[in-house]
């Protein structure tokens, strides 16, 4: 990761779902593509490949792959995986990158709505809903 996970705003930010998160830490790239089992995506502006194009269907684990805002993944990466390589569309002569929590966010959430959003409350009551 570019950021240290036990940075005291990092835990703030995580709020009380820490304890819900199963965190597997690897030494370089070589050793997560080694035991990695499942789809891996390499979410880039230089791919060819529009994300919204991609089959998130399939069986097993899909795993989304971001690189720095300003740098995105290593390049000698990019080229040697660059098949799993998917992009945003984005306007370069006005946006140079997107916010990469924001990416994250719909790259995630267009793989749950391809698989009709499985595991998560389509039908939700809160106790004081501001709408009933």
């Amino acid at each position: 990761m570019g950021f240290p996970i036990d940075d005291r705003k990092m835990k703030r930010a995580g709020l009380d779902y820490w304890d819900k998160l199963d965190i597997t830490y690897y030494d370089n790239l070589e050793e997560f593509m080694s035991k990695m089992d499942g789809h891996l995506y390499l979410i880039s502006k230089f791919a060819e490949k529009i994300y919204a194009a991609e089959n998130f269907t399939t069986a097993g684990n899909h795993y989304f792959m971001f690189g720095r805002e300003d740098k995105g993944l290593p390049e000698d990466f990019m080229r040697a995986h660059s098949e799993k390589a998917l992009r945003i569309p984005m306007n370069d002569e006005h946006v140079r990158s997107l916010n990469l929590s924001n990416t994250v966010c719909m790259m995630v959430y267009e793989a749950l709505r391809q698989q009709d959003f499985t595991g998560l409350d389509l039908v939700h009551e809160y106790e004081h809903d501001k709408l009933k």
